[in-house]
């Protein structure tokens, strides 16, 4: 008996345990801790996200570019939606039935009991024409956000477009706080800079009865955060000088890149076809993007960053400068216009040093520049030393920012291609090329591809003498100057000496008598210009014209490059629109002698001269 006894005070010492632990737990939820309330009455309770205001963007002379405009998204709750008059609903919006039943469709996937957009964009004007009649469709709602607008008709490229948020997105790490129909910059600088011009949202609680009736503030706003706006952007992007730009390059296929040598700042940065940035904002933007999609011209190609060509007689340069810095020549190099070697676009002067070499564009002369710093001797095999040679030229080449991305603050850069011995061996075979198979490098033809950003920034190392600092579109986020790698300088490993020895070259390129590119001399308006010309074969069709420079030449304040698909030779099309731009940036206008120019550029399917440099 006394065992049963004790076991019954066990069991009741369990029971009284059990209904402490029961009676704290209960206390600790209903009087401690508020978290389960707000769960139990969330729904009492409407969550409100407030978007913050975006960041403006500015050119660099401080006139606004992309500012925010009040639009309205037409919002569906399907389980709501009750005994719809779908074919009124659509007359009222003027949509067509079989879209407004899709986007329905579209809705009841992602959610029943979530609101998600039916029709966006719609304009204060489209909002007044509906709103009075929302109250004979339950189910819909109208909600408010900010979009953007536009005071320029150039630079899409450059500024990118924002758009809703898609499945694909929401998917990675770095849109985690993204909910769906929540937008965010797509393609360009509203891409990159997402982080800075988005800002922190806010969140209200809002208290609202059975009927949706909002009864004030949930716990006096205690939960509540404030919204904090985005970081405006101030861009080294001269509106002016980008819209003269354009301007020259309608009709044309190709892209103009311009920098200002010393900070790497991008001037101007054209992609061929355009098109006007409000083409992607809006109502109907889905439509429009799917025409510019499908346009044979490809208006959506990023040229400057991802077309990737063959450099022509502008590599020329950078195999000089390689060359030089290994030792294997010197300024004073009287290599010979041989022929037989490789053919010359023209009879010209015997190239007895490099400046009469760089005015000529001599193709035997670079020729045997280049194989003298590949085949050195490092091998008694000729195709081991072919091997070993151009790995190593392969890696000085490299060190001007080609054959990978410089790191522009744009996330659409190709890489371009320097091709390494591996390259070879997997086309040619190991030990089955030698410096004839690669010979074309030496003039810019071959398998190398730069893009037109590439480029323009080797024209920005020869005007430094040795350095540049990587190419961006933004002088300061916020009050902040540039990101902290838009201020590091890089250097290529190229004495500045070397640099002298090319110059007057292609200062005679330009301003000298018979230079191939004398058609953007600005002699006539005291500027010096030191360039050089390309024209690169195309197997597809007429050759690609090029043309690379910067100005003064003394003390050089602009680098640019011109790439214009189809056009032929360098010195005809790309030299004067580049001389234009030049003059544009450095002078503010265009001399009234030099306006002909402007009329006269060819496009892309008119070649005036057929030489090749």
């Amino acid at each position: 008996m006394q065992y049963l006894e004790g076991r019954k005070y066990v069991v009741q010492a369990i029971f009284l345990t059990v209904a402490l632990v029961f009676a704290a737990r209960l206390f600790y939820i209903q009087v401690l801790d508020g978290s389960y309330k707000l769960a139990a009455d969330r729904n009492t309770l409407q969550r409100l996200v407030q978007a913050p205001y975006r960041g403006l963007i500015y050119d660099r002379k401080g006139q606004i570019l992309v500012q925010n405009t009040p639009v309205y998204d037409l919002m569906v709750t399907p389980r709501e939606v009750k005994q719809l008059d779908t074919l009124r609903f659509c007359e009222l919006l003027q949509l067509p039935l079989e879209e407004v039943r899709e986007s329905l469709k579209a809705a009841k996937a992602f959610s029943r009991v979530k609101a998600s957009p039916l029709v966006q964009n719609l304009s204060t004007p489209e909002l007044a024409a509906i709103q009075d009649n929302l109250i004979d469709f339950p189910g819909f709602s109208v909600k408010a956000r900010m979009a953007r607008s536009y005071n320029t008709h150039s630079m899409a490229h450059a500024l990118g477009y924002v758009g809703s948020i898609t499945p694909a997105f929401l998917e990675k790490p770095r849109y985690a706080k993204y909910q769906p129909g929540e937008f965010l910059g797509i393609t360009g600088l509203e891409s990159y800079y997402e982080d800075q011009l988005m800002g922190r949202r806010g969140v209200q609680y809002r208290m609202v009865n059975v009927r949706g009736i909002e009864k004030g503030a949930f716990r006096g706003g205690e939960f509540d955060t404030l919204s904090v706006a985005g970081q405006d952007l101030h861009l080294s992007l001269d509106s002016e000088l980008q819209e003269y730009a354009e301007k020259l390059m309608a009709g044309k296929r190709g892209s103009v890149v311009a920098l200002d040598p010393k900070t790497g700042e991008i001037l101007t940065f054209v992609s061929a076809p355009m098109f006007d940035p409000a083409t992607l904002s809006g109502k109907g933007m889905g439509n429009r993007y799917m025409e510019l999609l499908n346009n044979p011209e490809r208006p959506l190609f990023n040229r400057p960053l991802m077309a990737t060509y063959p450099p022509g007689s502008t590599f020329k340069l950078v195999n000089e400068l390689v060359a030089l810095q290994m030792g294997v020549v010197s300024p004073q190099t009287p290599f010979a216009c041989n022929w037989k070697l490789v053919r010359c676009t023209h009879r010209h002067e015997y190239p007895a040093n490099v400046g009469i070499a760089i005015k000529n564009s001599c193709n035997p002369y670079f020729y045997q520049v280049m194989r003298a710093a590949v085949m050195r001797g490092r091998s008694t095999n000729r195709f081991e030393d072919a091997r070993l040679g151009l790995a190593e030229w392969r890696r000085q080449v490299m060190k001007f920012g080609l054959g990978e991305k410089l790191g522009v603050d744009m996330s659409q850069e190709k890489k371009g291609l320097i091709p390494s011995s591996d390259f070879y061996d997997k086309r040619n075979g190991f030990h089955r090329w030698n410096f004839r198979t690669v010979y074309s490098l030496s003039i810019g033809q071959g398998e190398v591809g730069i893009t037109g950003l590439q480029m323009a920034n080797v024209m920005a190392t020869i005007a430094n003498r040795g350095w540049y600092i990587t190419p961006h579109f933004v002088k300061s986020v916020g009050q902040g100057g540039p990101l902290p790698q838009f201020r590091e300088k890089h250097t290529v490993g190229v004495d500045p000496v070397h640099f002298d020895a090319i110059i007057p070259g292609m200062q005679g390129v330009v301003d000298g008598r018979g230079g191939t590119g004398s058609n953007a001399s600005l002699l006539d308006v005291g500027i010096s210009v030191a360039g050089k010309t390309g024209t690169v074969q195309n197997p597809h069709g007429d050759d690609h014209a090029t043309f690379a420079a910067f100005a003064p030449a003394e003390d050089p304040k602009i680098a640019i490059v011109v790439f214009i698909e189809n056009a032929g030779f360098g010195g005809s099309s790309a030299a004067p629109l580049a001389s234009l731009v030049m003059e544009k940036y450095l002078r503010g206008k265009v001399a009234p002698w030099r306006h002909r120019w402007e009329e006269w550029l060819p496009g892309p399917a008119e070649r005036f001269i057929t030489r090749r440099h």
